[in-house]
């Protein structure tokens, strides 16, 4: 029987104790600073079952509550993170700390001989990740940025829809991620711990753009709001400009208290709408261009034609495509890739591009100007 693959983890918090329940019940399921006999199997049959591959080794935090939590969980603890450095049996570390301690704490679980599995954002800066990454060179050992949204399934389908071009050329894309309570209070709202919603969900958003169009930006436009944190953006607008006219809206709002859908898409022959995180919503498709007769509308004041809403004869609703998909998948890649078993998916070199566009958006939010990128 082969040896499963040891994973510790620092900092247990509300992420660090989702990944100490997917990892100890097995499953790969999360249960947010919960019970780890909650953790149930996801349904999808092509789910990895972590329990097979991989083992909790234990974890370590300065929190006494998150401690105890983790003992009545029956969570092996290690007395600091030294301790946990110096467990022979650890093959990786997985890092869910606060945002300024990812640097520090990579750079000695490698120099220690342990794989790293970062939680985003990976480091702070381009710079600090290509020092990282020149750590893991050094040391031999993989080191993986947690970019997990690549996996969800309203991501899956937005990607389906333009790379296979299912309503034509894509010349927009749009993506909201909105909330009503403000920025945590936690040391999320705190600025020398890396805090902010650039870090906490732009990132998110401009990885799985990236990840989808394959490449780089050539404009960048942002603005970045205070409205219930002086300290720390809560809200954020992102403007890209691609090589080939594709534009890309992407914003995140904590302090709306309306909803507007999670995704759109416009391309030459139809739209596509995700509405929430459930997936509802619906494709639009175009069954003529040459069909254009409509009756004016009242528009205000005045009568329109040019905006006035297509026939139904003209277009044609359909679903949303499904996927069943394995949710343990990041999981997965990373326990083979540390084995040489597989390529890592989320690279080195994918999460390097998402900084710099962090970072061009920080320039453009200060300078409030277009900023022209180059890798």
């Amino acid at each position: 029987m082969n040896k499963k693959f040891r994973i510790a983890i620092v900092g247990c918090g509300g992420m660090g104790s989702g990944h100490a329940v997917a990892l100890q019940s097995g499953t790969g399921e999360t249960v947010y600073k919960g019970n780890v006999a909650d953790a149930k199997m996801p349904d999808s049959a092509m789910t990895t079952n972590l329990g097979e591959i991989a083992e909790l080794a234990g974890i370590t935090d300065i929190d006494s509550e998150r401690i105890e939590w983790a003992v009545s969980q029956g969570i092996s603890v290690y007395a600091g993170y030294e301790e946990l450095l110096g467990d022979k049996t650890v093959d990786a570390v997985l890092i869910a700390t606060p945002n300024h301690l990812h640097k520090p704490m990579a750079i000695s679980a490698l120099r220690a001989g342990k794989h790293v599995l970062c939680e985003k954002p990976v480091m702070l800066s381009s710079t600090d990740l290509m020092e990282v990454v020149e750590e893991a060179e050094k040391a031999g050992k993989v080191f993986y940025p947690r970019q997990n949204r690549e996996w969800d399934e309203d991501f899956l389908i937005i990607k389906k829809i333009y790379e296979e071009e299912l309503l034509g050329r894509t010349f927009e894309i749009r993506c909201r991620i909105m909330g009503a309570r403000g920025i945590p209070g936690d040391w999320r709202s705190k600025k020398e711990f890396g805090g902010g919603m650039m870090y906490d969900w732009g990132v998110h958003i401009i990885d799985r753009i990236v990840k989808m169009v394959g490449k780089a930006p050539e404009r960048v436009f942002c603005d970045l709001k205070n409205i219930t944190s002086e300290e720390c953006d809560d809200n954020l607008f992102v403007h890209m400009t691609f090589e080939d006219g594709l534009t890309v809206r992407l914003e995140v709002d904590t302090c709306h208290f309306v909803s507007l859908p999670l995704w759109n898409l416009f391309a030459s022959h139809g739209s596509a709408e995700i509405q929430n995180w459930n997936c509802d919503g619906k494709i639009t498709l175009l069954s003529s261009w040459h069909d254009k007769d409509a009756l004016p509308i009242i528009a205000g004041s005045g009568l329109t034609k040019t905006m006035a809403p297509r026939t139904k004869e003209t277009l044609t609703e359909l679903p949303l495509p499904k996927f069943d998909f394995d949710r343990n998948a990041l999981y997965r890649n990373f326990v083979e890739t540390c084995q040489g078993k597989a390529e890592q998916i989320v690279t080195n070199e994918h999460a390097l591009r998402v900084l710099k566009i962090i970072e061009a958006c920080f320039e453009s939010a200060n300078t409030k100007k277009v900023v022209e990128f180059r890798e």
